[in-house]
């Protein structure tokens, strides 16, 4: 790869600092973690650009925050907040698309995906071409109000884009499914609940997902490629979303949701640095830094390497 993979290139940074669709608070505060983080003193905005692109920072979305807390019987939890939120995150990103940008959007908790997903379909749709996408996550996300035992939003943002869960969520841009499932992989996860993996049975997805057992058994660049072969069958190219509880806590320590058994700090950069030698990646987002669970900035830190990673920047 080129020593300025950007070279011609934009990339818009899109705050979205959304955190009320988890359980645990904090990971509204990784978006300015992340954008402010100091690498060899340099800001993250400073080494997208030394890649040769053309980087602007976008600031943050409009994020409509709750004035109270949520019943214990609401489900889904602060519905019309993450509903007004994700309209607001799917304009920034369409629009960004729109000045032919590749949008990196800084997160928030995993329910902005809903937006910035909404964003990209909106855009793709216009262009009269598919689009794929690549879900790198410890957990499946594919609950719906029926199977959430916690009405958490961050639990159901898969669901909602291939049209399954509450309609107001499900109609955002008013269009539904997002998502066409034949374009859609999902690598990382070894925590599912009962009802996602009935819902992943139902909807035929076992082949589009690629376990940790999976990833034991063949090694992370064969499924990497794998889901990559899936995701860029759409026209278009595909987008990549990157929870970080996908990575073992020993190297990401950070995140409201941790799980034994995750990829390594080598198998995350690997995947990511084989998506950016491929190319076709139309926009990258990263969720789920929680500043206030992590230890010495680690996680914060490696949310930013890995964006660097997804954007070419290479070890020689």
């Amino acid at each position: 790869m080129s020593d300025t993979p950007g070279a011609g290139k934009k990339v818009s940074l899109i705050g979205a600092p959304l955190g009320f669709g988890a359980g645990t608070p904090g990971s509204e505060l990784g978006v300015e973690a992340i954008r402010l983080a100091s690498i060899r003193n340099k800001r993250l905005i400073d080494l997208i650009a030394d890649l040769g692109y053309e980087a602007e920072d976008l600031g943050n979305v409009n994020i409509v925050r709750p004035v109270s807390p949520a019943a214990d019987s609401d489900n889904p939890k602060y519905l019309q907040e993450t509903l007004f939120s994700c309209r607001n995150i799917s304009a920034a990103v369409h629009s960004a698309l729109s000045n032919n940008s590749i949008p990196v959007i800084l997160g928030g908790d995993h329910s902005i995906a809903i937006g910035s997903v909404s964003g990209l379909s909106t855009y793709f749709r216009e262009q009269n071409e598919p689009f794929g996408l690549i879900w790198f996550d410890a957990h499946a996300d594919i609950n719906t109000p029926e199977t959430s035992s916690s009405g958490n939003v961050h639990g159901m943002p898969l669901a909602a884009l291939l049209g399954y869960g509450n309609a107001e969520l499900t109609g955002i841009g008013g269009f539904s499914p997002k998502l066409e499932k034949k374009y859609f992989a999902h690598v990382g996860a070894r925590d599912l609940d009962e009802g996602e993996k009935a819902k992943i049975r139902e909807l035929g997805l076992r082949d589009n997902f690629f376990t940790m057992s999976d990833i034991d058994k063949r090694g992370m660049l064969d499924c990497v490629k794998d889901a990559i072969a899936i995701a860029s069958q759409a026209s278009g190219g595909y987008a990549v979303t990157f929870d970080v509880d996908m990575i073992d806590p020993r190297f990401a320590p950070g995140s409201g949701t941790l799980v034994r058994g995750g990829a390594t700090y080598r198998e995350a950069h690997l995947a990511l640095e084989v998506i950016a030698e491929h190319g076709g990646m139309r926009s990258f987002e990263i969720v789920e830094v929680n500043p206030m669970l992590d230890q010495s900035n680690i996680t914060v830190e490696l949310a930013c390497e890995l964006i660097l990673s997804a954007l070419g920047k290479t070890i020689l």
